[in-house]
């Protein structure tokens, strides 16, 4: 009886083993399906976060048994030899079926992220830009200081975020850039990507001249004293030098940034000469531009951590520095001060909504860009809302830096004006000749964009000890700033053009230098005197209402004919769970509706108030609002229709039986390996989505328009 006792013991052990070895394979092959879907980075340069071409190869493992010889007789696992054999047997077995699967699909190469942090900082790099710094500060004390947070924010919810998700959606599930994706939606639709391809080309003109301009003041803050500190002096024909009339009656700062820098003249009419200084630096930013981008994504992972950290660096040391000035409590109060009466003007909420959609970088092209390069089951919803609300939280902090050393440089204006009061009044000077000294009026003598970063910002950095450290560290800020948002705007234009097949056998490195060398060219109508006149125009137009326009189609595009169900059924494939109505809803409904407010309004103010450019007046120092001509008003028109056109344009064509664009295979996506990774099971539409989505008994959606693309099947049923 103990023997046979003995014997049944030793039976019930010998199968609790081999239940949990089959539990432990099990597990196994579970982490090794994910480690298909996620290869991150291990040291190996074959190895890339997200691989389409090797990382999401649906291929069938060796039979975990065989591989372990774990037969019906239960004789456990061979020798440490057998198995090690064995398993190298299974790693050549895997690697045939994926280079067999490779060689089916070569199309599907792509390059990837090299790693979850490169795509982390490439993003928020693009959409944390210059706007961050110099404009949002401006329209937060413009437009009720602390109460303005309020439509910020709430226009962030409304509009800002859901875009930036389902761009980022989009982007992952189809794996294309702008053009590819949206002609993948429907073939009807491919004008969006583009329209935004053309919109960020335009922009980028525009966009690097900032950065060229950032180049020479960056290159002259070495100079010792600095060269906008004072006034420089002038030869006259008596060959006598005195102070520069023209500086005395403007500032320093003025005076070099709009007489030395830009070498301006009085309005967009009269360009005058060529500025060679600025056609330089232009020259200088795009090659630096293309060196950065010829790298690829997959290569720039050291330009990117440098470009995306180092402004936050700086922005630190400015803090620190600015909350130590004298007076840097009274800017830092004037900016979140709440006026809250602020709140009920329509301009207020224009403003908040025109600010979030365009500081997050939405509608060129480059998220999608950006996000098509991840791997399958990326969790874009975390991206999303780390990018925005970092983004929104870099807009604030950038917001007290800028208005502590805004509130040093008002209270040393005012404490001057202050002394020279009490010295006229010792001296019994006339009242009437006394000077008004006002902090609140000084504080509120803030500026946006050029105007706050070369002019009111050099002239506070004129007065730290030390000066040209500062400089230098404020203007390689905003280099850096400006030229990782270059990056994802021009790789929204570059993936684009590698999507359509326009130059199949041209290489990428090729087509970046193209596109960087037609740039530059066009570029340099900005480097004369009417240059930054011009500048302004591009800016004004060509970057404002059309991203709106193409906006406004992305969310049509994706909840009316690509379909909401099948999108939040995409989304949780990818991520393991389900959209929330409220990102269904604002796709549908909310966001749509924000942006045709937004537009109307704009066009409205537009109508009524006009639109009007400030021109340097060499007599006064100052800048006076002149109307656009006639010739500049068909520009900015140009401008837009150039872009927008495209959107019905592409439809159009389409319906006469002229394709655009070539109609392409959907790149791979490993849709049955997701499903069993997260355990998804088909969705049963809840009665609430019923009534608000329209969603019928058979899936589809009320106003939906068919779906007319290159295939028949939908995107997730897999061959």
């Amino acid at each position: 009886m103990a023997n046979t006792a003995h014997l049944f013991r030793r039976q019930s052990s010998r199968d609790l083993i081999q239940q949990a070895t089959v539990r432990s394979l099990d597990e196994l092959e579970l982490r090794e399906l994910r480690s298909r879907l996620v290869r991150a980075e291990n040291g190996s340069q074959n190895v890339v976060y997200g691989a389409t071409n090797q990382a999401f190869i649906s291929d069938d493992d060796p039979p975990m048994a065989r591989i372990l010889d774990i037969g019906p007789s239960g004789t456990g696992p061979p020798g440490k030899e057998a198995r090690k054999l064995a398993m190298q047997a299974s790693i050549v077995s895997q690697q045939q079926q994926q280079e067999a699967a490779i060689a089916e699909r070569p199309e599907d190469e792509r390059e990837s992220w090299d790693s979850k942090w490169t795509f982390l900082l490439a993003t928020i790099g693009y959409a944390v830009g210059l706007g961050n710094v110099w404009r949002f500060p401006y329209l937060a004390q413009k437009n009720g200081g602390g109460a303005f947070l309020v439509p910020y924010f709430v226009m962030l919810l409304l509009q800002g975020l859901p875009i930036f998700y389902l761009e980022l959606a989009i982007g992952q599930r189809l794996r294309k850039g702008a053009i590819g994706v949206w002609h993948e939606v429907s073939a009807y639709l491919g004008g969006i990507g583009i329209s935004s391809a053309f919109v960020s080309y335009i922009v980028a003109l525009y966009y690097n001249t900032i950065i060229a301009w950032c180049l020479i003041y960056l290159l002259h803050s070495f100079e010792t004293p600095l060269p906008w500190a004072e006034c420089p002096k002038r030869l006259f024909k008596n060959f006598t030098y005195d102070i520069e009339p023209e500086c005395v009656v403007s500032s320093p700062t003025k005076y070099y940034w709009y007489r030395e820098t830009l070498q301006v003249s009085p309005s967009v009419n009269e360009p005058e000469e060529i500025n060679y200084t600025v056609a330089l630096a232009l020259i200088t930013a795009w090659s630096l531009v293309y060196l950065c981008m010829v790298q690829g994504i997959t290569e720039s992972s050291k330009i990117v951590y440098i470009t995306a950290i180092f402004p936050y660096v700086v922005l630190i040391i400015f803090f620190f520095r600015g909350i130590t000035l004298k007076g840097a409590s009274d800017g830092i109060a004037h900016l979140f001060t709440p006026r809250w009466e602020s709140i009920l003007e329509p301009v207020v909420w224009l403003e908040a909504g025109t600010q979030i959609f365009f500081s997050l970088g939405l509608a060129f092209g480059g998220l999608i860009a950006f996000s098509s390069y991840n791997p399958a089951n990326n969790n874009c919803y975390r991206d999303a809302l780390v990018v925005s609300v970092t983004n929104c939280s870099t807009s604030m902090f950038a917001g007290v830096v800028v208005f502590s050393v805004i509130g040093f440089k008002a209270t040393s204006i005012y404490d001057s004006c202050v002394e020279e009061r009490s010295e006229m009044i010792r001296q019994n000077k006339s009242h009437d000749l006394l000077p008004v000294c006002d902090l609140q009026k000084e504080l509120e003598n803030s500026a946006s964009g050029t105007g706050l970063a070369f002019i009111i910002f050099t002239e506070a950095i004129n007065q730290f000890p030390a000066a040209q450290l500062w400089a230098v560290l404020f203007f390689l800020m905003l280099f850096t700033l400006g030229i990782d948002s270059q990056f994802g705007t021009l790789e929204g234009v570059s993936t684009s053009l590698m999507d359509m097949k326009l130059f199949p056998n041209v290489p990428k490195e090729m087509i970046t230098g193209a596109l960087c060398m037609s740039c530059c060219v066009l570029s340099l109508c900005f480097a004369n005197g009417a240059g930054s006149y011009i500048f302004q125009l591009m800016d004004s137009f060509a970057g404002s209402y059309t991203l709106l326009i193409i906006a406004f189609f992305e969310c049509i595009g994706v909840s009316y004919i690509y379909g909401l169900k099948r999108f939040a059924d995409d989304i949780e494939l990818m991520t393991g769970s389900r959209p929330s109505l409220y990102w269904m809803l604002c796709w549908k409904y909310i966001s749509p509706i924000a942006m045709i407010t937004i537009l109307v309004a704009s066009f409205l103010e537009l109508a009524s108030e006009g639109s009007s450019y400030p021109g340097w007046n060499a007599l006064t120092g100052t800048t006076d609002q002149l109307e656009w001509p006639h010739w500049c008003i068909v520009v900015a028109i140009l401008l837009i229709l150039v872009s927008i056109l495209w959107i019905p344009g592409v439809a159009i064509l389409r319906l006469c039986g002229i394709n655009v664009i070539e109609d392409s295979e959907p790149a791979w996506f490993p849709s049955a390996e997701l499903r069993d990774v997260h355990g998804i099971v088909p969705h049963e539409p809840t009665d609430i989505e019923i009534s608000l989505f329209c969603i019928r008994a058979d899936g589809s959606e009320g106003l939906c328009c068919p779906i007319y693309g290159p295939r028949e099947q939908p995107l997730d049923e897999e061959e």
